[in-house]
């Protein structure tokens, strides 16, 4: 059995039961499917790797509180579809105390949870298993509960996996680090490799086909590459323009390793140099990246940091020209965010946009103070519109955002990204050096 399964066991209430289902496959088009992907939570808790699976975790049963549901051996099947760990392998190699086929989970389902008082599952997500679980319940309800003891109260058990999930173990933390490094070197690549005339879906293939060449399932993320103004849009994803000599080109990509996700952003100049307006841009939030960065950490909050790269922010546009006036009136209008208009990061885990409650309350009033586990992003970025008549001519068109991923620790924080600079003269170095 897996320990985070065992610290989930530990959490639930007396007399308690959970269903916890896997991914399904999803049509792409037609007769195909998209590439699996296991939902995170059952992939924590579980690490079984198949689609159309069911975890039941009851730990009343003294001697067999984790079985798994899940696909049978099936040679045509295999033949076809890949092979499959079946009912042996759920047992002999994912730790289930016992296995039994999919086929037989709606038949199961009254025996599993009649005698429960509370149950754990999250609607909504598998509608086929919603619909088993409610029927069953309202079946006895219409039995008016005379012959059956099913659970009394529901209980969704995100927020006990999203805080688990909150606070990696040494383990996922050697595991983020593997997936940040690779990372890494795939934004180093580019930098040695990008020159004018190549398309953006070029850089793309190049980074990804790395990330997989070293070890990673592929791309955390679908990937950004925008050069030009096209670093002004946030979730820029064709990736399919040219990349022209005096534009910058912003890369936000990150692989997958093992489950875990990196995300890093790098933006530099297509031809190996920027321009004196590029850099003015580019030192005012790489200072803004690097104050945030040494801001997270333990006793610092969530809000704080989002609060605190404002104000820098908005300092440094007044500083640059983009704004006039006092800095706490700008901030009060919220005219930053004509430039800056997302958060200055978030959780990172088995997902990009990690589980995990960033706030201690209902009213937001509370924000999650920083711990010892957590791994956050930190991207602090300017934007400045093509069209922005308002802006200084020399800034429009300019996109710039600068990533890495950050550990707290006990006594400070760990950049796990460091790998890939972002100082301004050794990106110019590493691309001069790429270009010999």
């Amino acid at each position: 059995m897996r320990e985070s399964l065992k610290r989930f066991i530990d959490q639930m209430e007396e007399n308690s039961v959970a269903v916890i289902p896997a991914a399904r496959e999803k049509t792409r088009s037609y007769d195909t499917e998209y590439k699996f992907r296991q939902d995170s939570d059952f992939w924590y808790l579980t690490g079984f790797p198949e689609p159309d699976a069911i975890a039941i975790i009851s730990p009343k049963n003294k001697k067999s509180p984790y079985t798994l549901y899940v696909r049978p051996r099936d040679p045509l099947m295999e033949t076809w579809y890949g092979r499959r760990q079946g009912v042996e392998g759920a047992v002999k190699n994912f730790g289930a105390d016992k296995a039994f086929s999919i086929g037989k989970f709606e038949a199961d389902l009254p025996k599993l949870l009649d005698g429960h008082d509370r149950l754990y599952y999250r609607f909504s997500v598998d509608r086929e298993i919603d619909k088993m679980i409610l029927s069953y319940l309202s079946g006895q309800r219409v039995r008016r509960l005379k012959t059956a003891y099913p659970p009394h109260t529901i209980i969704d058990p995100t927020p006990i996996i999203g805080e688990m999930r909150l606070h990696k173990t040494p383990e996922e933390v050697e595991l983020m680090q593997t997936s940040a490094n690779i990372a890494a070197e795939a934004h180093i690549l580019a930098m040695k490799k990008v020159k004018p005339g190549m398309n953006e879906g070029q850089v793309e293939a190049l980074m990804e086909a790395y990330m997989r060449d070293k070890g990673a399932s592929g791309v955390a993320y679908n990937s950004i590459v925008g050069g030009g103004e096209n670093a002004t849009i946030l979730h820029y994803v064709e990736n399919n323009a040219e990349l022209k000599d005096g534009d910058l080109l912003l890369i936000d990509a990150g692989a997958e390793y093992q489950g875990y996700a990196s995300d890093i952003t790098r933006t530099f100049p297509v031809n190996g140099k920027f321009t004196q307006a590029q850099r003015e841009v580019y030192d005012v939030v790489l200072d803004v990246q690097e104050k945030c960065i040494d801001y997270t950490k333990t006793g610092n909050t969530v809000k704080g940091r989002q609060e605190y790269s404002i104000e820098l922010l908005t300092e440094g546009m007044v500083k640059l020209g983009l704004l006039k006036g006092k800095t706490k009136d700008l901030i009060k209008k919220k005219a930053y965010m004509k430039y800056y208009m997302h958060g200055v990061g978030h959780f990172l885990g088995l997902d990009v946009h990690d589980a995990g409650r960033y706030f201690t309350d209902q009213e937001a009033k509370n924000s999650k103070p920083f711990a010892p586990g957590m791994v956050l992003t930190v991207e602090p970025g300017i934007y400045v519109p093509a069209d922005d008549k308002t802006a200084p001519a020399k800034y429009r068109g300019i996109g710039i955002r600068i990533e890495d991923d950050v550990l707290v620790t006990e006594d400070g924080n760990r950049n796990l990204t460091a790998k890939v600079t972002k100082d301004p003269d050794e990106i110019e170095a590493i691309m001069a050096k790429g270009r010999k």
